[in-house]
């Protein structure tokens, strides 16, 4: 069964795990029809996770929430936050990282110098051992890809990437980590760790850097141009 995290008369909020798809594909359920088998009810999605991507994502249970939520996304009134796990060979270990996007091959996408319509997404990094380090994510936009391709580009894709250059792993470690927002004037935090295993072993390193409440980091700035 999927963890529901919160559930309110009008959405919910649950947990995907790695490897589940979204949407259904090939006769296999995917993420929001397990949920309606799950509670017996119609869901709407309101946003989505990639396959390989594990944590919080929020559903409305009817088409009004649905589009209330959606516009909170739109918006950009909703605070994201991921953990990622990346090689210590990133250029830069905190910042900014902020280009157009562009297809590549195999369903890939790379980012460009141009800033026309950019994904913005700023980041901290930390020690997590040898060889690795653990990111924080906040993507300002919300593009396919976006946090996968900024860490490529960052000269660290992440763990078990292989779509964008990264060695093979039981799972791509990126996590959807908090989800905050405000709905019928009531403010909302959500928060879940990965499931532990050797590499995502984090609240130590979380709890180290004061990275539990991120919403309330002094994060890079983000520039104008």
């Amino acid at each position: 069964m999927l963890e529901i995290v919160f559930e309110h008369a009008d959405w919910l909020v649950a947990v995907k795990p790695a490897g589940l798809n979204f949407h259904s594909e090939d006769g296999e359920a995917g993420f929001v029809a397990v949920l309606e088998k799950q509670l017996g009810i119609k869901l709407w999605p309101v946003h989505r996770l990639d396959k390989l991507t594990s944590g919080l994502l929020l559903v409305a249970k009817s088409k009004l929430s649905c589009s209330v939520l959606s516009e909170l996304f739109s918006n950009r009134k909703v605070e994201k936050f991921y953990l990622a796990v990346c090689p210590s060979s990133m250029k830069k270990k905190q910042g900014l990282i902020k280009g157009d996007m562009a297809p590549a091959r195999r369903g890939a996408f790379k980012l460009l110098k141009t800033t026309h319509n950019p994904a913005v997404t700023q980041f901290f990094s930390s020690s997590l051992k040898s060889g690795l380090r653990l990111c924080l994510l906040k993507p300002y936009t919300g593009k396919t890809h976006q946090l996968r391709v900024a860490m490529k580009s960052n000269g660290a894709p992440i763990v078990g990437d292989a779509l964008y250059g990264a060695d093979k792993a039981e799972r791509l470690y990126l996590h959807s980590y908090v989800l905050g927002f405000e709905y019928d004037s009531q403010k909302y935090c959500f928060e879940k760790l990965p499931q532990a295993n050797d590499l995502f072993d984090v609240k130590g390193v979380l709890e180290a850097q004061n990275w539990l409440e991120p919403w309330s980091l002094a994060w890079p700035v983000l520039s104008r141009n």
